[in-house]
């Protein structure tokens, strides 16, 4: 009887001492894993979405609140003037979420832009949301356009065997321009 306790003792430190490694571990890359998810997906992105900027995007990044969620959004300058801004969304695909940049002019009311920052759709054919001739669709459109694919009442056309992953892409373009607005007010403050 001894040694079960003894094991289980033993056993149970092993398991928190472990646990404790894990969250020291965690707490200490949080920051170098919030740069490079930066640098290298929400980064290039950005950069296609607001092209033509002359500032540094990422460096001149602002955290905005809205409600209880925060948002990173991106500020395209021209000459030192803001002229649009882009944030990340997230709505489901086949696979699961797919992370969307979407850019939006300060002048007009209109999307600028969107880029593809994450997904899990199927190669070659839910893949193909990443393609420009997809993502182009959705540039220089109007807020007021209707968001969804064709078959739905949008305008919008659906990638040929990728109908839901172009529907979580819509989806999450939708959701953005709810946002922008309220975005939009913080960023003339």
């Amino acid at each position: 009887m001894k040694e079960i306790i003894k094991m289980l003792v033993v056993l149970t430190l092993i398991c928190a001492a472990c646990g404790i490694l894990l969250a020291f571990i965690q707490l200490s890359t949080k920051e170098q894993i919030i740069e490079q998810k930066l640098k290298y997906v929400q980064g290039p992105a950005v950069e296609e979405v607001l092209a033509g900027s002359t500032n540094d995007l990422i460096k001149d990044r602002k955290t905005i609140e809205i409600g209880d969620k925060k948002h990173v959004v991106f500020i395209g300058k021209k000459e030192g003037t803001p002229w649009a801004f882009a944030f990340e969304v997230f709505s489901g695909g086949f696979g699961g979420d797919i992370g969307v940049i979407v850019g939006f002019s300060l002048e007009e009311d209109k999307v600028v832009g969107i880029d593809i920052t994450t997904d899990k759709e199927t190669p070659g054919l839910g893949k193909r949301v990443k393609e420009k001739g997809f993502r182009d669709g959705f540039k220089d459109r109007a807020l007021t356009d209707t968001f969804k694919v064709k078959n739905d009442g949008g305008v919008i056309d659906a990638l040929s065997g990728a109908t839901v992953s172009s529907k979580g892409v819509c989806q999450a373009v939708t959701d953005s321009v709810g946002l922008q607005e309220k975005i939009r007010e913080q960023i003339k403050e």
